[in-house]
């Protein structure tokens, strides 16, 4: 029963990928442009983001649109030292002409959708264009989405995200591989096809009519980009997605930053599909929305399966050389399956994505075992943050740490990883710990009884296991040896806040 409820996800990832390739011309294209650009508001959130908070509010001043027409707002629920810098960094920036407004809040009520929404109601943009502090918008970037807006039921537009150290180590480049099947099949797919795609927290355009229609930013979930999308969307309004624009972003280094942040999406996951699953299904939408949106806010169950399949390993094979010890077909067919479910589905899907970033496939194949020993071994994180979403209340909205990597050699991040005490709990570690022995008896005894065809399965699981955990310890242990903080240099200057243009005059700092 694990194996067939895994099998009907797989087949839907094998969808995504047909229905990619079938709309695959079916690209968006600016239907008009506008005569006189509009008002833009950039929406820059953050919080205690040290590291990053002046590289990100550099780079949206970098951003070429007219001065008279742009509003750049600062958002910073900061508690640490990190107000500071943003205060120092938005004067700088008005004293070369930016416009920039800087709205610190003295508590974080809502967290990031509290920030947005507080934003939102003194924005004077037409359109909102957001971006997290570990990004790094390109300056032409409002160039490629404004103009779709021309279409007056285009309610969002989203751009794809790159990875600034995409090559900095197994971790990162793994995670590039799992974005860009999110990012090149998944958003596609799904917009192309007509179905109800998703904003993706940052990186994209929202028209500030439409954000007020569906009911503004909500806090009651941990995703409220999720949440906004399929309210926009119910409501009529049309997303548009751009896989040729990118904006550049920071990938998490370490291992309890990547499940923080799983933990943060799997969680609000699904609390958004408590939320609004029952609506979407009792609405008048067509049936194939209705399927897909079910698949998709339904998509954090898969840990709860993989979980289970992992607890249910030992005993299948054990039954399986005791009851089909004389039957050679049917331990193939049970072996089979298994390679199929573990191998086939995640491959083609990450496989045809990095193909149509990268034109070639042959270089991603040597991570694939990696990728999907990844997927398992998070598996418990995950879990446990579904099923808080499904069945618990309320929770702190923890942020994903961001080390500023693009500008700090390795030694340095090493440093100052140590001083994120994250929010790990060590009971979740020690059973990660716990499913990596209890793997590696399920390879163990596969070896013993000469069960060649399943091996592969069983030590892709074993492999997952102890990658997370080895990494997560790690972790831990570097950030209970950090007692003190370490003296963080400025980073280094760059050209970002030059003036390119008669910039206007700037804009009162509001804290």
């Amino acid at each position: 029963m694990v194996c067939f409820a895994l099998s009907v996800y797989g087949i839907h990832r094998y969808s995504l990928v047909y229905l990619y390739f079938k709309y695959r011309r079916n690209c968006a294209r600016k239907k008009a442009c506008f005569l006189r650009k509009p008002r833009v508001t950039i929406q820059l959130p953050m919080y205690n983001e040290e590291y990053v908070a002046r590289r990100v509010i550099e780079a949206a001043c970098q951003i070429d649109y007219p001065r008279d027409l742009l509003e750049i707002q600062v958002l910073d629920d900061s508690t640490d030292e990190s107000v500071e810098i943003v205060r120092a960094t938005c004067r700088e920036m008005q004293a070369l002409g930016h416009p920039v407004v800087l709205l610190h809040r003295d508590n974080r009520e809502g967290y990031k959708a509290g920030a947005l929404e507080e934003g939102l109601k003194v924005a004077t943009g037409e359109f909102i264009v957001i971006f997290d502090a570990d990004f790094v918008p390109h300056p032409n970037i409002l160039d490629h989405l404004i103009d779709h807006f021309a279409d007056d039921k285009v309610g969002m537009v989203q751009a794809r995200w790159e990875h600034i150290n995409r090559d900095q180590s197994l971790l990162t480049k793994t995670q590039a591989i799992l974005l860009d099947g999110h990012f090149v099949i998944e958003h596609a797919a799904r917009n192309r096809s007509g179905r109800f795609m998703s904003f993706n927290g940052t990186a994209g355009a929202w028209r500030k009519s439409c954000i007020e229609d569906a009911g503004g930013w909500h806090h009651d979930t941990l995703t409220e980009d999720l949440d906004l999308s399929y309210r926009a969307q119910m409501k009529g309004w049309k997303f548009v997605y751009l896989p040729q624009v990118t904006s550049p972003a920071e990938l998490p280094p370490e291992m309890n930053a990547f499940k923080s942040q799983q933990h943060r999406w799997a969680k609000g996951g699904a609390q958004t599909c408590r939320k609004l699953l029952p609506v979407i299904l009792k609405s008048r939408l067509p049936w194939r929305i209705k399927l897909e949106a079910f698949f998709h806010l339904t998509s954090c169950v898969s840990y709860f399966l993989i979980l289970m399949l992992t607890l249910l390993l030992f005993p299948a094979l054990a039954s399986k050389m005791t009851l089909f010890a004389d039957n050679l077909v049917m331990r193939l067919v049970i072996d089979g399956s298994l390679v199929l479910l573990a191998t086939f589905s995640a491959s083609t899907f990450y496989v045809a994505s990095q193909r149509e970033i990268f034109r070639t496939w042959g270089d991603s194949l040597k991570y694939l075992p990696f990728l999907m020993g990844l997927g398992v071994g998070i598996s418990i994180n995950n879990a446990r943050a579904a099923f808080e979403g499904f069945f618990g209340g309320q929770s702190e909205f923890v942020r994903t740490p961001k080390f500023g990597l693009a500008e700090r050699d390795g030694r340095q991040w090493r440093q100052k990883a140590g001083r994120n005490r994250l929010d790990v709990k060590r009971l979740q570690a020690w059973c990660e710990l716990f499913m990596s022995c209890y793997m590696a008896v399920c390879v163990a005894y596969t070896i013993y009884n000469k069960m060649w065809i399943g091996l592969f399965f069983m030590c892709l699981f074993a492999v997952g296991y102890f990658y997370v955990t080895i990494l997560t310890f790690h972790g831990q242990y570097l950030a209970s040896r950090s007692v003190a903080p370490v003296p963080i240099d400025s980073p280094p200057s760059s050209n970002l806040g030059a003036p390119h243009r008669e910039l206007q005059p700037s804009v009162v700092d509001r804290v």
